[in-house]
């Protein structure tokens, strides 16, 4: 999806510090209508104290965040009614029915009436076993309890907090699906995730999160390409290398044994064998070697 769309939420130098630990540090973030944004990391890195700051429930030590072009901290009671949230682990009565929790929420909100909650509970698949109790639903179930009573109000945006964590592979994807289908209807959401594969399946763009700082953040697949290196081999490893790495156009050159590896623009890498030629280097093999969101991931959150 191109992220050229109205922006729905935007953090402008959102800070939050917990005595000396920083805990979120001068964070930008735009969300655009539409779309599915992944706010991935690692643990600890600040995602789920971003999210309460988003909601009201943390107050920022600096910056502000903006929602629907309102900022929060005068217009909360205006943007809370068009956001669902579902945090990390949500807690339901065990010996009530799916369908009575929901109930029991929607009489807490107001507004909510059984038709919506049986619409709610077919969006997330849970119609045939909403009359049993929630004690005897599996852990992905509850998952979809948490997220059905997001969605009660028909938020326009949608946050969810780690949805897929401790589920079973099965689980992980019918919330996937799940997710991918929300996106498909139109819903804006935030997708706070350390799972590099959900993030890579179901975001069209995604921000990445280390020790309370965005250090990386785009499309998926222009994160990806970022990513991407292109492996080389030559006749002279030590002298081609020198020569790519005073070439202004080319980002990086590494050497893995006799292999090298270079990232440069994608429009620019059929210049890089004639470049060598001129230099009485031959290139015997040139390919892509893919990168995965893993890879790249890994790369950007790697310790110092």
């Amino acid at each position: 999806m191109a992220n050229d769309g109205e922006i729905l939420i935007q953090t402008e130098h959102l800070t939050k510090r917990f005595g000396k630990l920083v805990a979120v540090d001068e964070l930008n973030l735009e969300i655009h209508r539409g779309e599915v944004f992944g706010f991935l990391g690692p643990n600890a890195a600040g995602k789920t104290t971003t999210i309460g700051m988003m909601v009201g429930l943390i107050k920022p030590t600096g910056g502000r965040v903006k929602i629907f072009g309102l900022d929060i901290k005068n217009n909360l009671p205006n943007i809370l009614p068009r956001v669902g949230v579902m945090m990390d682990n949500p807690a339901f009565y065990p010996y009530l029915s799916g369908r009575d929790n929901l109930r029991l929420l929607s009489r807490v909100t107001g507004g909510i009436n059984d038709d919506r909650i049986e619409q709610v509970l077919e969006i997330v698949e849970l119609a045939s076993r909403a009359k049993d109790k929630y004690q005897t639903y599996s852990r992905g179930m509850k998952q979809r309890v948490g997220i059905a009573c997001a969605l009660l109000h028909d938020p326009e945006f949608l946050i969810l907090d780690e949805p897929t964590s401790g589920l079973d592979p099965a689980g992980m994807k019918e919330i996937r699906e799940l997710i991918t289908r929300l996106g498909q209807e139109g819903k804006t959401i935030f997708l706070s995730s350390h799972l590099l594969h959900e993030v890579e399946q179901v975001c069209d763009h995604m921000a990445i999160i280390k020790q309370g700082k965005i250090i990386a953040q785009g499309g998926v697949t222009e994160l990806l390409r970022r990513g991407a290196m292109l492996q080389l081999q030559v006749t002279d490893p030590n002298r081609a290398m020198a020569i790519l790495q005073e070439t202004s156009w080319v980002s990086s050159v590494t050497r893995e044994g006799d292999l090298l590896l270079v990232e440069a623009p994608s429009e620019r890498t059929t210049e890089i064998s004639p470049l060598l030629a001129k230099n009485d280097i031959s290139v015997s093999e040139m390919k892509t070697r893919e990168s995965t969101l893993e890879s790249f991931f890994l790369e950007v959150t790697a310790e110092e």
